[in-house]
């Protein structure tokens, strides 16, 4: 009783993590898989674990109502859970290490992917997507992207990140954010 629920705070906020991450790892397996799945069996595949994910946000929403000392925490993890669903984000890692707030191993990524396109392991449509999926997170997370980066972000802007850019940074307040972002996954289910 001594610990006013921060163990169970802690636990729950584990175990909603430990999902989160099984559901992006469901979506990068399969996009690895791609090829060797049919296409309406891919479909299928995906439609399931985008609305597990919607599940998934339905639950966030339901428990930052619902204890206070959760929302900072669960905020990151539910606005992550939106740009998967709203397909702003189409990398399952790049969409984890932003919701668990790494910018280090988004960083990371990205000089590997730097890396990757130079040997030629990497196509250029790729690591433009990718890139720009990581330097949008590293933006959201509040880092200081280099005057290349931002010309970067500019020249190769698509519409579904910039939408997701502009509501997050016009509407202010996280609240608002979230309340956006859950009435974006209630239209689509």
């Amino acid at each position: 009783m001594a610990s006013r629920g921060k163990s169970e705070t802690g636990k729950l906020r584990q175990n909603m993590e430990g999902q989160l991450d099984r559901l992006m790892q469901q979506l990068q397996d399969l996009e690895e898989c791609r090829e060797d799945l049919d296409e309406e069996e891919y479909e299928e595949t995906k439609k399931e674990t985008l609305e597990q994910l919607s599940e998934f946000n339905d639950s966030l929403k339901k428990i930052m109502t619902g204890d206070m000392t959760l929302v900072d925490e669960l905020s990151g993890m539910q606005l992550a859970t939106q740009a998967a669903i709203s397909q702003a984000f189409k990398t399952p890692e790049v969409i984890r290490l932003f919701a668990k707030k790494q910018p280090e191993q988004l960083r990371t990524r990205l000089a590997e992917m730097d890396r990757d396109v130079i040997v030629g392991k990497l196509s250029r449509d790729v690591y433009t997507q990718q890139k720009m999926e990581i330097l949008t997170a590293l933006r959201k997370l509040g880092e200081k992207l280099t005057s290349e980066d931002e010309t970067f972000l500019t020249e190769n802007a698509t519409a579904t990140l910039s939408q997701f850019e502009k509501v997050t940074a016009n509407l202010g307040s996280e609240d608002k954010i979230l309340a956006l972002a859950s009435s974006g996954v209630k239209t689509k289910a």
